[in-house]
């Protein structure tokens, strides 16, 4: 499964969980937007993490 910008930004955009996670990591390591996505796709997406199922579905 490889990491996809706008695929992981609707699935962000779906979910109000992840929505917040990502604001919070963009504040806590002060990242930019696109450094933050991809920090959430490894922590709650890759690797049969728990978004792993609706992120391959888009």
């Amino acid at each position: 499964m490889q990491y996809s910008k706008p695929k992981m930004e609707q699935l962000v955009k779906n979910d109000a969980e992840l929505t917040k996670k990502l604001r919070q990591i963009m504040k806590e390591h002060d990242l930019e937007k696109s450094f933050a996505l991809k920090a959430l796709y490894h922590s709650d997406v890759k690797g049969g993490g728990r978004y792993q199922r609706d992120y391959q579905e888009l």
